[in-house]
């Protein structure tokens, strides 16, 4: 549920809040690097050079993260009318193949680590230093993710996934390593390894996709039959008829355009009262920012000039 309004979400206090949270990752992101990467050194375990790896990721996936947020609050300009949002997919899509590529390599390096021979020590420390991780960025995350779905930015949604699926990365490789210190079985660390890096590999395709979708302006069903059981009211309440209704998400604003049907003669002025009017009442239901385009035509006969346009172009 959207807590601000549209004019918040973009107000100057809105963008210092989400680019505080985005450093905020960041510089956690550092720290928890530093403290899995001493507790793999200290064990030699492959599921925590799996955390580890992750962790790396996230790094370099946060940095891009905030290089797109600051990207995507420049306003519109000559090279780009309709702004800088749509990053925000790219960034997805960046943060979920740097995923991919990590998961794929703690694959590759737990059956190597199991193939050579598996040399654990210290496991007591590491798991304490790992257990300590995934508290700080469970909090992290779900601050993240809080935030993201407050001011309907996908660069802050993504990184807070990304840092939960790290939480449950952690957990996994502490009860995996609580395992062998139970019952002195040492191939439960490679194995928890593969059956973490799986996990990993499906977060990363599912961001993937997500960015695909977005930059390729993917229509929402849900969103769709909002906007049109508005338009449909709005109309039947002005005698008035739509059609032609297309919508876009450019990552935390939506375009929407739609032809408005007047009654032969309706005045100009008449005409775009009523179609502000309808616009008004879209951007104060739906939510968020929103920028609307609205083509009038009159219902008698509005595909005429259409029709006859086409065939003096052929």
């Amino acid at each position: 549920m959207n807590t601000v309004s549209p004019e918040q979400k973009l107000s100057p206090g809105s963008v210092r809040d989400q680019q505080f949270a985005i450093r905020l990752s960041l510089v956690v992101g550092f720290f928890m690097l530093a403290g899995k990467w001493y507790a793999y050194v200290l064990t030699g375990s492959a599921a925590i050079l799996s955390d580890a790896a992750e962790s790396i990721v996230h790094v370099f996936a946060v940095a891009f993260a905030a290089y797109s947020l600051w990207l995507s609050f420049k306003p519109a300009d000559p090279s780009h009318p309709y702004g800088h949002e749509k990053v925000g997919f790219f960034s997805a899509g960046v943060e979920g193949a740097l995923i991919i590529l990590a998961a794929i390599t703690i694959m590759y390096e737990a059956v190597k680590k199991w193939m050579e021979g598996l040399e654990l020590q210290n496991l007591g420390e590491g798991t304490a230093y790992v257990a300590a991780a995934a508290g700080i960025n469970a909090l992290l995350g779900t601050y993240l993710f809080w935030k993201g779905k407050k001011y309907g930015s996908l660069v802050l949604t993504a990184n807070g996934k990304h840092v939960l699926t790290d939480v449950w990365t952690s957990a996994g490789v502490v009860g995996g390593l609580l395992l062998v210190v139970w019952t002195g079985w040492k191939p439960f660390d490679p194995i928890l390894a593969l059956i973490v890096a799986s996990n990993i590999l499906w977060s990363g395709g599912k961001l993937v996709r997500q960015s695909v979708g977005g930059l390729m302006d993917e229509g929402d069903p849900a969103l769709a039959r909002v906007i049109k059981e508005i338009l449909e009211r709005e109309t039947r309440a002005r005698n008035l008829e739509f059609h032609e209704v297309r919508y876009r998400n450019a990552g935390t604003t939506l375009w929407i355009e739609f032809h408005l049907l007047f009654p032969r003669g309706t005045p100009i002025e008449a005409a775009h009262w009523k179609a502000t009017e309808i616009e008004g009442i879209l951007k104060t239901s739906l939510k968020t920012p929103v920028n609307i385009i609205t083509h009038l035509e009159p219902i008698e006969g509005h595909d005429t000039p259409h029709r006859e346009l086409k065939a003096s172009a052929e």
